[in-house]
């Protein structure tokens, strides 16, 4: 039985250890740099894709199957953990897992945004969270933005989208609607704080980082977007770094918050992604240090505290990650990007 209560922590730490273990170097994403589509789709019947590989090969092809693929794997291996966890870790995974009901909600969103079609939404969708395929349909045939928004009444992101889809009128961009859907999923995330317990303080632990980060990028994208809209609006509380009233100040002078982190509790962890994060000369390098950063706290965490869910959550933005990778470079190659250009696009540790 598990030190930390009704929880099979070693059981399940155990089966994350050993498929972490077939992760995707760096040094296989740089390979997949210098491939086509096909033969990137190839590659990856060497590999934990290959079950998917081989199931979808008669139905598509090129970028096509690599997306495909990895959408399916990543579903599978996300319900393969929630099966093996019991207890207290398998209600913090599944509340965890709901972060691709954000995605699934912001990527209708962007279709709708974008007039894409309904084809290429749905590919887009990634079937790991809480909600049922009929109901993706429902969101993915939706006629407009409103509708999208009425279809998530009775859901956790019912009351933040409220207010978003006013000031998504006024602004005329997605912003306000999709920090909403952060905030929603977020803050029905962390623990309360009745919470006891060590199981319940690292999963917490864990939690705050992420939120800190994840206001950071969101601070930052309302900056980018010109809307004329207040970053305290839309931060995500649950976090340990800031507080509503300093994010948006902090965002605007990128060295004080690069300080701020660094004397921060993820400051030593995090020295070297806080160089690059002073260092970067665009928003997309930031975000992606950001994401470097919360990497290599999350397997800061899983180590320092091995048997618990951190190995778990860990693993989850590994895979994230891995996935997210490959889809960059085939995408890429399929539009006809350098390589320079596509590993700019990588999360490369």
């Amino acid at each position: 039985m598990s030190v930390y209560g009704s929880a099979n922590y070693e059981y399940v730490v155990a089966r994350v250890r050993h498929r972490r273990a077939s992760l995707f170097s760096d040094d296989e994403y740089r390979k997949l740099l210098r491939m086509g589509t096909g033969e990137i789709a190839r590659f990856m019947e060497e590999t934990q894709y290959e079950d998917a590989v081989n199931a979808l090969g008669s139905r598509f092809s090129g970028v096509d199957l690599v997306e495909h693929a990895l959408n399916e794997t990543l579903a599978s291996d996300f319900q393969d953990l929630l099966r093996y966890s019991e207890g207290r870790l398998y209600e913090q995974v599944v509340r965890y897992l709901r972060k691709f009901d954000a995605w699934n909600v912001k990527t209708v969103l962007r279709g709708l945004y974008s007039d894409a079609s309904e084809a290429e939404v749905r590919e887009d969708l990634i079937d790991a969270g809480e909600f049922e395929d009929e109901f993706l349909d429902r969101l993915v045939a939706a006629e407009s933005i409103e509708s999208v928004v009425e279809l998530l009444d009775d859901t956790l992101f019912e009351t933040y989208l409220e207010g978003a889809f006013e000031a998504y009128e006024e602004s005329g961009t997605l912003v306000p609607l999709e920090n909403a859907v952060d905030r929603a999923y977020y803050e029905n995330l962390v623990p309360d704080a009745s919470a006891r317990g060590e199981a319940a303080q690292l999963y917490r632990e864990f939690l705050e980082a992420e939120i800190d980060f994840r206001n950071v990028r969101n601070a930052l994208r309302l900056a980018r977007s010109g809307a004329d809209v207040d970053p305290a609006e839309y931060f995500i509380d649950g976090g340990a770094l800031f507080d509503r009233k300093e994010v948006g100040q902090l965002v605007a002078d990128r060295s004080t918050l690069v300080s701020r982190i660094r004397e921060s509790k993820y400051g030593d962890e995090l020295s070297r992604a806080l160089d690059e994060l002073e260092d970067a000369e665009s928003l997309i390098g930031f975000e992606h240090a950001l994401d470097r950063a919360l990497l290599e706290y999350s397997d800061h965490l899983s180590y320092v505290y091995p048997l618990s869910v951190c190995p778990v959550l860990a693993y989850i933005l590994a895979k994230e990650r891995e996935v997210d990778n490959i889809r960059a470079i085939a995408r890429g190659r399929e539009a006809g990007l350098s390589e320079a250009e596509i590993e700019e696009e990588l999360i490369i540790l």
